[in-house]
């Protein structure tokens, strides 16, 4: 197994995150690293809790966890604060505050279900 510099695998990582988020593929041709090398670093800057979505996809086509990794993230920055970490995730405000009310909507029907599937293991009876 090659072993990689620290500094390497720290650049590599960097370019995988916004707003570069260069596609793995296209990373591994451009820096000689390996595929699964690649892909095993970003898993565990996943499980680190970074952002690393590593993808090519624009931030509109991240997952649901990768947004609401940048919610949480986001969430006790001031207005300062937070403009600063959108420059440096290729993000606006404005999409972090979608993505906010969208998590905080997302168990809005959860009275509405829960009504629906006692009704229904009613009738199941």
């Amino acid at each position: 197994m090659k072993h990689y510099a620290t500094q390497r695998k720290e650049s590599a990582l960097q370019k995988m995150m916004p707003p570069s988020n260069i596609p793995i593929t296209k990373l591994s041709m451009e820096m000689g690293i390996a595929e699964s090398t690649l892909y095993n670093w970003r898993k565990q800057a996943v499980n680190k809790g970074h952002l690393v979505p590593g993808d090519g996809k624009n931030a509109e086509q991240w997952s649901s966890a990768n947004k609401f990794s940048v919610v949480l993230e986001t969430a006790s920055l001031n207005q300062a604060e937070l403009a600063k970490s959108c420059r440096n995730k290729g993000l606006y405000a404005e999409q972090i505050v979608a993505w906010r009310s969208a998590c905080m909507d997302a168990n809005a029907n959860v009275k509405e279900q829960e009504k629906a599937f006692t009704i229904e293991a009613k009738k199941d009876k």
